[in-house]
């Protein structure tokens, strides 16, 4: 189970963090996770809290928002959404598209004091 070791990683980052900022309670932390980002969001829900015991981020409210996958079309310029992880253009078809979203495993926000 590949969560626990992302879990503990974030846990790491997040001490980092709260120590740069002088903050010492973290109320909250909101994850980007992409669809197809590879990170199951059950598994590191469950794994999340067996990272952060005895650490800042103990008790902390886990927030994960999952995005779909985006691709945005170099040849007609148009964001369009997949449920598959297929890289090509919604509109047109075209295969020279640039993914937006869909891959990401990133914090958005933490609440902390």
């Amino acid at each position: 189970m590949h969560e626990l070791s992302l879990a503990t990683s974030l846990v790491e980052q997040i001490t980092v963090i709260m120590g740069n900022e002088g903050a010492s309670t973290l109320h909250s932390i909101t994850l980007s996770v992409g669809r197809f980002s590879g990170v199951e969001k059950e598994p590191f829900e469950f794994a999340f809290p067996l990272a952060a015991e005895g650490t800042p981020a103990e008790n902390t409210r886990l927030i994960i928002e999952v995005t779909e996958m985006k691709v945005k079309c170099k040849a007609c310029g148009k964001e369009t959404v997949h449920d598959i992880p297929l890289a090509k253009c919604g509109k047109c078809g075209s295969l020279d598209v640039e993914i937006v979203s869909g891959r990401e495993f990133k914090i958005k926000s933490m609440e902390v004091e």
